[in-house]
């Protein structure tokens, strides 16, 4: 097995030189990443149709656009941010004046997925630099021609000791996990998270979990039903369904659910084609195993639309599968792909209850017009984040922190949150030497007294 220690050693020594701390050393790498990334949009759309067959509107708008726009933010901030800022003192420490002091870990580990394989890289990469740290970036070995492009525009603009990405498997990312870092941000399933957290757990290494889960989709009755239709659909579909907050599966008020699946069924065709595999811009399945995963999903329920796919080609049109139960085997684990079953209710506590039996979801969707059903929902169920009368979209404000709870993930990023993430907050005490408070010590007459006094 590969081991990196060299190369973690030559990070770390970099960063106790002290320059990644300085401010515009981090602001120049943010604008020579920012300037790589418009220089090469062309080579980077052109890597993730080899990928994934992403079209070029669909790689710009989910990968390239949101990072721009994300380093955009950052930079704009980043001075503030990075300040000490100082907070109030307390009775007990009369006298003295209390901070913050942001501070980089060091060197972070950044493993990302692949299926946004050059945003969930570089958003948190940038993260990683605005806060002042070295950083080694492991991109998924299942989307290697995006890879290939990160690794040689990193290697060919950026010192190897500061950022450097490393190619490879499984074995490369269990040969990093061993080693001793001082920040790991890792994305991709529940399943590894849990090996990530036990591997980070040997050194007390601090970690960040962006994980998945079923995320749920509910449509009131008094839900505008033809606008619910198509921004579900777009939620679900974009990226072939591969994303972690789409809806993995909706819960239809019983009153609406038919005319709600006609709506479904027209949004569908009106964003994505009656014939996807014609179109030729349908995202495709990422590999063989998860292609064969996904149709095994397809003899549950009744199909309602779609369900027609192309191994050829590892395309699933968009499916949607209708008498749905929780026994089902597609309700058993994530999705992650264009299938979507349906379920109806009557009544909100039951299903409420039935959300909450579960695993903390990613995200979860609410479509109403009312605000004592939306206030309900938001109250009663526990998840990382979403939207009411919207899908996906949460992820693209900087200043709405992204991240899942329990199982769904620790800790969030974006915006502000990227910086947060990898930073630790040093907590500083300044203390005056104008006068010194005797009742700290022992030796004062009735000092007790006078402590539980200021105290209480």
């Amino acid at each position: 097995m590969e081991k990196f220690g060299d190369l973690i050693e030559k990070q770390r020594d970099f960063f106790l030189q002290g320059k990644t701390k300085e401010l515009s050393f981090r602001i120049e790498a943010l604008k020579m990443l920012q300037s790589l990334i418009r220089k090469n949009e062309q080579e980077l759309m052109n890597a993730l149709k080899k990928d994934l067959n992403k079209s070029e509107f669909d790689s710009y708008l989910t990968e390239i656009g949101i990072v721009l726009e994300e380093i955009k933010f950052t930079l704009k901030h980043l001075q503030a941010w990075a300040k000490p800022r100082r907070v109030k003192s307390s009775m007990a420490t009369l006298g003295s004046k209390s901070y913050i002091y942001p501070e980089p870990y060091g060197v972070t580990l950044v493993i990302s997925p692949w299926n946004y394989p050059f945003q969930l890289a570089i958003a948190p990469l940038a993260g990683a630099v605005a806060a002042g740290n070295c950083v080694i970036l492991k991109p998924s070995e299942l989307t290697p021609n995006t890879s290939a492009v990160l690794a040689k525009l990193i290697s060919e603009n950026f010192p190897k000791e500061y950022i450097s990405v490393v190619e490879g498997g499984v074995e490369v990312s269990t040969a990093l996990l061993n080693e001793k870092v001082d920040n790991i941000f890792f994305t991709g399933s529940v399943a590894v998270g849990k090996v990530v957290m036990q591997a980070a757990a040997k050194n007390l290494t601090p970690v960040t979990l962006e994980l998945g889960g079923k995320s749920p989709c509910i449509v009131h009755e008094d839900a505008n039903l033809k606008l619910a239709a198509k921004r579900i659909a777009w939620g679900k579909f974009t990226n072939a369904g591969q994303t972690c907050v789409a809806p993995d599966y909706l819960y239809v008020h019983s009153r609406v659910k038919k005319e709600f699946l006609r709506e479904l069924k027209e949004a569908i065709h009106e964003l994505y084609s009656e014939n996807v595999f014609d179109s030729g811009q349908f995202t495709k399945i990422v590999s063989e195993r998860h292609f064969k995963r996904l149709v095994s999903f397809l003899n549950n329920g009744k199909q309602y639309l779609g369900g027609k796919y192309d191994e050829t080609k590892l395309t699933i049109e968009p499916t949607i599968l209708d008498t749905i139960c929780w026994e089902d085997e597609v309700m058993q684990e994530e999705i992650f792909g264009p299938i979507l079953p349906v379920l109806d209710f009557e009544h909100l506590p039951k299903i409420i209850s039935e959300i909450q039996s579960r695993q903390k979801p990613l995200a979860l969707y609410i479509f109403s017009e009312n605000e004592k059903i939306q206030n309900k929902i938001l109250d009663e169920i526990s998840f990382g984040g979403g939207c009411i009368n919207d899908t996906v979209y949460h992820l693209s404000s900087p200043y709405l922190p992204f991240g899942g709870v329990g199982e769904s993930g620790i800790g969030a990023y974006h915006g502000k949150g990227s910086f947060d993430v990898f930073t630790h907050e040093k907590s500083i005490l300044k203390q005056t030497t104008m006068f010194d408070l005797p009742f700290r010590y022992p030796t004062m007459k009735n000092g007790l007294k006078f402590i539980k006094r200021i105290l209480n």
